[in-house]
């Protein structure tokens, strides 16, 4: 008995690890083989199919088409091998992947996918202030239909599989667009054209200017705009105020740029934070709207406090300069309105030399108000004082007669508001 015992063990090793006879796998005969002799044919068989089918993805942009090895698989020939009998036909089980599928379904979609351009506008300094453009809907690749239209084609016949998008409509219109970008104040003053110095002056200080776009809460410097008027940089001798007089100087005519641009900006609704008068009356605004500019320590400052985007456009032309503001604004009409109170009579000397004959010129006394209308509520409110200083008068010496004829006093002229 222990002699037979010992036979059947080792007939029974000489065989261990073979399948039986007769066992068909997927077609594939693999009786008398071992399990991983079995596994590599079966296996192989399964990879040589694989090898011949792909997956197509069509989306609106390209084609994405995926092959073995990105197609892998997954069977149960492991434990069915285990299970086998003699003379048996099996099929296993096998079902398809697209390797790193979430990775890869997430890069279709981003590529699929368009962004919504909203209507925009943009911003010249020549010609139309504003180019407006439509802007497109966008698009959004749907993702979890992807995962599932190709997961459900792997387990099918590898049919094609289509991205499919939805609209994204834009949110903004154009005409809101147009809104924002609406004409807030224009304020122009005038020079002579035929000063070249002065008018090139002018244009190059507007020049710096022009183009400007100031967001909301920004705060605006005339001199770090325009930088320093020297010759260096292009700036000339022209008329200037210098101690009470006028006197030529390097950028003579910068300050009715910033004059300019001051009344234009407090129009638009801006907050001035920082001005200063001429020490003498100047011609081309009314009294207590002017705003001098002189090296780097007396500026002109603002802030957009509109609540949206500032444009500023400087337009220059042969005697005149205009900036245009252009936003959505805060709602609100701005005007302002200028008020002589007073004047003051100028010194008077004698000469006998009639090259040093000049016209004075009284001193003016005033105040500037701001008018605001607010949904249909207009206030008005005293924005500043000033005292401009008269400019001495130099006559011949003359008789007493002549000089009872000549002598006068100055007269308070009422101005008309400036809207």
């Amino acid at each position: 008995m222990l002699a037979l015992s010992a036979g059947i063990i080792f007939f029974g090793c000489a065989f261990l690890g073979k399948l039986p006879k007769g066992v068909t796998i997927n077609g594939i005969d693999v009786g008398g083989k071992t399990q991983a002799e079995a596994l590599s044919l079966v296996r192989g068989d399964i990879v040589n199919c694989l090898k011949e089918k792909s997956l197509t993805v069509h989306g609106k942009q390209k084609d994405y088409v995926f092959t073995y090895p990105e197609i892998s698989y997954k069977d149960n020939l492991q434990k069915l091998i285990k299970t086998v009998k003699k003379g048996t036909q099996y099929t296993a089980e096998v079902s398809y992947h697209l390797n790193g599928v979430s990775e890869i379904t997430a890069s279709i979609c981003s590529d699929e996918s368009l962004p919504v351009i909203e209507p925009y506008a943009i911003f010249n300094t020549e010609g139309e202030p504003f180019n407006y453009f439509e802007g497109s809907d966008g698009t959004r690749a749907d993702r979890v239909k992807l995962l599932y239209d190709i997961r459900a084609s792997l387990e099918g016949d590898f049919c094609d599989v289509y991205v499919s998008v939805k609209t994204v409509p834009r949110t903004v219109s154009q005409e809101a667009v147009k809104y924002n970008t609406r004409l807030l104040s224009t304020f122009t003053t005038r020079f002579d054209g035929a000063n070249t110095a002065r008018a090139h002056n002018i244009f190059l200080a507007a020049k710096s200017i022009n183009g400007t776009v100031l967001q909301n809460g920004e705060s605006f410097s005339f001199n770090g705009t325009v930088g320093a008027r020297t010759a260096d940089r292009g700036f000339k001798t022209a008329k200037i105020i210098e101690n009470g007089e006028f006197v030529e100087g390097i950028g003579g005519g910068v300050c009715q740029v910033s004059t300019t641009l001051f009344n234009a900006a407090m129009l638009a609704g801006c907050d001035i934070t920082e001005f200063h008068q001429h020490s003498l009356a100047v011609s081309y605004v009314p009294p207590s709207f002017d705003a001098m500019v002189s090296g780097s320590y007396f500026d002109l400052k603002f802030e957009n406090r509109t609540g949206y985007t500032l444009y500023i456009r400087a337009v220059t032309g042969a005697n005149s300069i205009t900036f245009n503001f252009y936003g959505r604004g805060d709602g609100a009409q701005y005007g302002y309105s200028s008020v002589v109170t007073g004047s003051i009579s100028p010194a008077e000397e004698t000469t006998k030399d009639p090259l040093l004959v000049k016209d004075g010129k009284c001193g003016i006394i005033s105040e500037g108000y701001l008018t605001i209308n607010r949904n249909g509520v207009s206030t008005t409110k005293l924005f500043r004082r000033d005292k401009y200083a008269p400019v001495k008068r130099v006559t011949l010496e003359a008789t007493q007669t002549e000089e009872e004829e000549t002598s006068g006093t100055c007269a308070i002229i009422p101005q008309v508001p400036q809207l």
